[in-house]
C-alpha cells in the first residue's frame, strides 16, 4: 500500500476557525452572557490590535507560498519546506494568524463564548493538523525538518 503524499488534513483548517466562531455567535443566542464586557470604544481598540497582528502573520505567510509556489491545499504534496520569511519565527504563522483574528473578533464583537472555545479551537487544531503536517513535513523532508524545527518554534 502507497502511504499517502499529504498531511492527511482534509478540513481546511480557516475553516475549523470558521465553524468555531460561528459556533461561538449560535452559544451566544442560545445562552447569552449579557454584557459583561469592557466599553465599547476599548474593545474595538483591542480587536482592531489583533486583527492587526493577525495580518502581520497572515500576508507574509501567504506571500511565502506564492513565492515559491508551495500549496496551501492540505491534501496536496509540499513542494518545499518553509524556512525563510516569517517562517524563520513561527512554524505556524497562519494558524498563529487565525487565532489572533478569531481573537480580534471575539474582543471587537464582545462575545465571552468565543473565548470559552479558544481552548478547544487551539487544541483542535494542535492534535488534527498541526501534528499531522508535522508528522508529513518530517517524512517529506527528513533531517531538513528535524534541524529547522530544533531552530524555530511551532507558536512564537
Amino acid at each position: 500500500m502507497k502511504s499517502k503524499n499529504h498531511p492527511g488534513v482534509y478540513v481546511p483548517p480557516p475553516l475549523i476557525y470558521a465553524v468555531f466562531f460561528f459556533s461561538s455567535v449560535v452559544l451566544d443566542r442560545v445562552v447569552p452572557f449579557g454584557d459583561v464586557w469592557l466599553n465599547p470604544a476599548i474593545r474595538n481598540i483591542f480587536g482592531i490590535i489583533f486583527i492587526s497582528c493577525s495580518l502581520f502573520a497572515i500576508i507574509p505567510a501567504l506571500q511565502r507560498f506564492f513565492v515559491t509556489k508551495n500549496t496551501l491545499i492540505t491534501i496536496k504534496p509540499a513542494s518545499s519546506l518553509q524556512t525563510t520569511g516569517i517562517y524563520a519565527y513561527s512554524r505556524n504563522p497562519m494558524y498563529l494568524g487565525l487565532a489572533n483574528l478569531y481573537t480580534g473578533l471575539a474582543v471587537f464583537f464582545g462575545n465571552p463564548w468565543t473565548f470559552l472555545l479558544l481552548p478547544a479551537l487551539i487544541l483542535v487544531i494542535y492534535y488534527f493538523v498541526i501534528r499531522k503536517e508535522e508528522q508529513y513535513l518530517h517524512h517529506a523532508f527528513g533531517e531538513q525538518y528535524v534541524l529547522y524545527k530544533s531552530k524555530v518554534r511551532r507558536w512564537i
